[in-house]
């Protein structure tokens, strides 16, 4: 739980918050687009919105300063900022609030109608206004979320609706930021009343039998109820770990829509139900001696996000009637509070057997995460040139840990030494950690896509490593691709190329990791804490073939859009571009005893994967198995027994003899993934 104490004190880590980022990437000039990007991160984290992405525009009645568009591309969101940067919180004028909004939504009514025309073709704001117009056919509501760190008072906004799409109005200040945030749920808790909302309670049995923990009933909901929630709280109605992995992984399913168009009277029978939790309940006795659920405190569904979900897209989609459609639910209403953390991941797990969800499948709480914050509290990095002071590289595994841990400093001596042992320059989170790794391991399409979803997939592909324990080599050379993207997002900055920053720096340095094989020396990243002149070299003049080839894409698509896609680096890949000569005389050599690459020493301590299915690997030499094998160590890709095997491969070759079939399924997938990292096989006599 988080240790803030005031409203007073969390405003003032906010700025700091603030500052500390735009001062690490050097956009003094821009703290309200940092306020933004973090206003939308705390957002994520509370359920609120999916992800977002940062566009500041401002013209004559019109602001916009950032956006999320829904997965199903049913919702859209629009963030208008104000940003005072006063400490301790301020009031801003109710007239300011209203006039914001005004601004937002003059800018999507233009940009329904077309606004992109009008603008700047290499600029985000183009790609935002050309977005909300190719999907306005598709878009039911657009939620324009006010942020601000001062103080408003409730200023009250009616759904209005706009060209046929349905306009909400969300403000979020510094006091109701902090509520949510020092509540203990990091979200605001769901409360319905069924009979105010609906004229009707739900009828329903209790469980024959009570207990200290829980209390369990059955229910059936109509599902114009069901939609009306979803329609209201969207993804937010979703227990935490189903609502992310929907959203990796999920469709709407096809079955469920089938029976909803074709047979709605038949749903109850076919259909499982949904399974939902909540801390508190109302009942009432009805006139015939049953039960009813008046009202509901803090409802999340636990299972039959597919069933919830697809009953509101064939409302609103296919305009289905759900008027003869029903859904069995039931409810576990936790009585004991202090158990609800450990409570509903259980039953979110247990009840999703079907899809194996589990507790930890997007959370930070997985060992990993675990590792790597013990690891960051425990090695420090060498000092820089010209100094003796030596650092740590402080992982933030949790928000706010990096605060909540230099307040318990307590005099502020000791939170400024805390600072100069874990300068903020040096901190980094877990959609950070997602983001230097998928760009190094050559993803930027997937970089692309936000933070939060660029996460979810790291966690996925994680999870595929069967057993990866990070290590001390592994998080050293972790924080040598934090430099080198730190870095990268400066050079890029100051090449002032208009706009798609994080597309660019992305991009580029997963060319570079591409075009090397992987061979940047990021070790001596890590002991010089800086990037050679060569690699800062590189860096700005790749970012410029990157720059070009994004901001044309074919048939003049939406550039950011673009950038999502994986053939956007296919074709990138595929222009010629070679390494500058400085860097390429930096990269790693093959330098090591064959007993180092057998004997699985590296940056990860694992276990053995599955293999693949059968393929020939007779037609690569020997010397390339061999040169694989040290390519694979030198770089530290691929698992330790990969690359015995890859040099048992070279040695059986060498002898006139072929590889057993394990070997060979194995060997299918190492060739793969040395390619797909830019090990070139046609090559035999470069030297890795």
């Amino acid at each position: 739980m988080n240790s803030v104490k005031s409203l007073e004190d969390f405003s003032q880590d906010i700025h700091q918050q603030v500052i500390a980022t735009a001062d690490i990437e050097g956009e003094e000039a821009f703290r309200e687009d940092k306020f933004t990007e973090l206003m939308i991160e705390y957002l994520t984290d509370a359920g609120e919105v999916d992800d977002g992405i940062v566009c500041s525009y401002r013209a004559k009645g019109l602001q916009v300063n950032g956006y999320s568009l829904s997965e199903d591309e049913e919702v859209f969101d629009i963030f208008i900022s104000k940003y005072t940067s006063v400490t301790p919180p301020e009031t801003v004028a109710s007239a300011d609030v209203v006039a914001g909004f005004k601004r937002g939504l003059n800018f999507v009514d233009k940009a329904l109608t077309g606004l992109y025309e009008s603008l700047e073709e290499a600029s985000p704001v183009f790609d935002l206004a050309q977005r909300i117009y190719d999907v306005r056919k598709s878009v039911t509501k657009v939620r324009l979320m006010y942020l601000t760190d001062g103080l408003v008072k409730d200023v009250k906004h009616k759904d209005t609706e706009l060209n046929g799409v349905i306009v909400s109005y969300h403000l979020w200040d510094i006091e109701r930021l902090y509520k949510v945030w020092t509540s203990g749920k990091k979200r605001e808790t769901i409360e319905i009343d069924f009979e105010q909302r609906f004229g009707h309670a739900i009828p329903c049995l209790k469980m024959p039998k009570g207990n200290p923990d829980y209390t369990t009933y059955l229910a059936i909901f109509p599902a114009s109820v069901l939609v009306d929630l979803y329609g209201e709280y969207g993804t937010r109605l979703l227990e935490r770990n189903v609502r992310s992995f929907l959203q990796a992984r999920g469709q709407v399913n096809s079955g469920i829509r089938r029976t909803i168009l074709e047979e709605p009277y038949m749903f109850l029978a076919y259909n499982n139900g949904i399974a939902g939790t909540s801390e508190m309940i109302q009942i009432l006795e009805q006139s015939d001696g049953g039960l009813a659920i008046k009202s509901l405190r803090d409802f999340q569904i636990v299972n039959g996000a597919q069933t919830t979900a697809s009953l509101y897209h064939a409302t609103k989609k296919d305009k289905a009637d759900v008027s003869e459609v029903f859904v069995q639910v039931k409810l576990t209403v936790i009585d004991d509070l202090g158990k609800m953390d450990d409570f509903v991941p259980l039953i979110s797990q247990y009840s999703n057997s079907q899809n194996k969800v589990q507790t930890a499948d997007f959370s930070a709480n997985d060992p990993f995460h675990r590792e790597i914050e013990e690891l960051s509290r425990t090695i420090w990095a060498p000092a820089q040139q010209g100094t003796q002071r030596q650092t740590r590289w402080y992982y933030e595994r949790a928000r706010g840990q990096y605060t909540d841990d230099k307040n318990r400093e307590g005099t502020p001596a000791r939170k400024k030494a805390f600072e100069l042992v874990n300068p903020n320059s040096q901190k980094f989170t877990k959609t950070d950690l997602a983001k230097f790794e998928n760009t190094w391991d050559q993803l930027p399409y997937l970089v692309s896509r936000g933070a939060q979803k660029n996460f979810r997939e790291f966690t996925i592909r994680l999870k595929d490593r069967h057993g990866r324990s990070p290590n001390q080599t592994y998080f050293q050379r972790l924080a040598a691709k934090a430099l080198m993207f730190r870095a990268a997002e400066k050079i890029v900055q100051a090449r002032k190329y208009g706009g798609y920053r994080a597309n660019i720096v992305t991009y580029t340095l997963a060319l570079i990791s591409h075009l090397s094989a992987q061979r940047l020396d990021l070790d001596s990243i890590w002991k010089n804490q800086m990037l050679s002149p060569a690699l800062r070299d590189a860096i700005d003049s790749i970012s410029e073939v990157v720059f070009d080839h994004i901001v044309n894409a074919p048939g003049n698509a939406n550039v950011t859009e673009w950038c999502k896609k994986e053939e956007c680096w296919k074709q990138l890949k595929n222009k010629g571009i070679v390494l500058p000569s400085a860097l390429s005389a930096e990269l790693l050599t093959a330098n090591h005893k064959v007993e180092d690459v057998a004997s699985g020493k590296g940056e990860w301590e694992e276990t053995e994967a599955d293999g693949v299915d059968t393929a020939a690997v007779t037609g690569v030499g020997a010397d390339v198995w061999f040169q694989l094998s040290s390519w694979a160590k030198e770089t530290d890709n691929l698992q330790p027994w990969q690359r015995g095997i890859a040099y048992s491969v070279g040695q059986l070759l060498a002898r006139g003899r072929k590889p057993s079939r394990k070997q060979t399924q194995h060997s299918v997938k190492i060739l793969e993934e040395a390619k797909r990292l830019g090990f070139n096989t046609q090559d035999a006599n470069k030297s890795y």
